[in-house]
């Protein structure tokens, strides 16, 4: 089968025939239609093993079904989670982390909900019952922050939105939307963060008594500082917990149920996250995978009808800096090119498009 796999030059990923996964019992096989990018995916490339094929988010239809009797049949359109294996044309995947997709949900609105969504899910599940509780939301114009606001608006609760980018947020059903977290001002019941550093800092001191931080990702490298009082002695029973998806799904069995309590969602209307920056569009296109590009755009409701134009002396790497490159006029066999959207999300705003960050893992 045809895949993107690992390279050791920029952009550090290429097409490449590679052989057919074998699933185990309990694993059916996807025919991948479409697949979501995440920024840990990129951001790992440059030190995988060359030849890897990696991605975690995969939506298609499956091919073989688990040989246990687990899980969807033949012909089924599912959404799934594997550790690896998702930039391909074929994908082992566990019946434990798939489920299968009701008619109204497209393949590529499906592609976003894995990582992004799960995430989002299991943190609000981490912070309790937040029906008229307040929940803070940082880095809130990223795939998690998307889908943390409209589940927690869902649930009840006084949401707030911080980013650095803020528009289409308060559309999402955020009720106040900040673009710097002040050291002092209300509390939070929940906060849910992306950032790290100096934010989480900040968050810390910001947390209600009794309330919880769930931390998920660090998009930046800066040291987390605060006064250890304003913890123990401003919010005694407070807790930081620290969330990564793939063990918080193991310990709580719970992949298959919440994927498909996700998908129900965005059958009934909530709007997928923008979970591709143009820029790494630019950077698929770049190595060749034209459609596959193609793919990830139309995850957000919105498919280029021409080629993203990329200057053949650049190439767009996954941090966005730029590197001499040509243009590789490989193109991918029609089976990773997807399919159109039965019924597309809401198209966001180019704002919200242009800076919306998937989560890293």
């Amino acid at each position: 089968m045809r895949a993107l796999v690992s390279s050791t030059t920029s952009p550090h990923a290429e097409l490449a025939d590679v052989p057919d996964p074998h699933p185990d019992r309990n694993q059916a096989l996807v025919e991948v239609k479409a697949f979501s990018l995440n920024r840990g995916e990129t951001k790992r490339l440059a030190s995988m093993e060359p030849g890897s094929v990696t991605g975690w988010d995969v939506a298609g239809i499956v091919r073989e079904a688990a040989a246990d009797g687990s899980g969807s049949p033949q012909g089924a359109r599912v959404v799934g989670l594997v550790r690896l294996g998702a930039w391909a044309e074929l994908a082992a995947v566990s019946t434990d982390v798939l489920a299968e997709l009701p008619d109204e949900v497209s393949l590529e609105q499906a592609a976003t909900l894995p990582v992004a969504g799960l995430t989002a899910l299991r943190a609000l599940e981490v912070g309790g019952f937040v029906l008229g509780k307040r929940v803070l939301v940082t880095g809130a114009s990223g795939g998690v922050g998307r889908f943390a606001i409209q589940l927690a608006t869902l649930a009840g609760a006084h949401v707030t939105g911080l980013a650095r980018r803020t528009a289409g947020l308060s559309e999402l059903g955020a009720d106040e939307v900040i673009q710097v977290l002040e050291p002092d001002g209300p509390t939070y019941d929940v906060i849910i963060d992306a950032v790290g550093g100096a934010t989480l800092g900040a968050a810390i001191g910001r947390v209600a008594p009794s309330g919880t931080i769930i931390n998920f990702a660090a998009t930046s490298d800066e040291p987390v500082s605060y006064p250890t009082r304003t913890l123990f002695g401003r919010a005694p029973g407070a807790r930081l917990y620290g969330l990564l998806v793939f063990p918080e799904l193991a310990k709580h069995a719970s992949g298959s149920s919440d994927l498909r309590r996700l998908a129900e969602l965005v059958a009934a209307g909530i709007d997928g996250p923008s979970i591709m920056l143009l820029a790494r569009a630019a950077y698929l296109y770049q190595i060749g995978e034209r459609d596959v590009a193609r793919v990830v755009l139309a995850s957000s409701g919105k498919a280029p009808a021409e080629p993203i134009p990329v200057p053949e002396s650049t190439s767009t790497t996954p941090t966005g800096s730029t590197s001499s490159a040509s243009e590789n006029e490989t193109k991918p066999p029609a089976s990773m090119t997807g399919t159109r959207s039965r019924k597309p999300s809401k198209t966001p705003s180019p704002e919200s498009t242009d800076t919306a960050t998937p989560v890293t893992v």
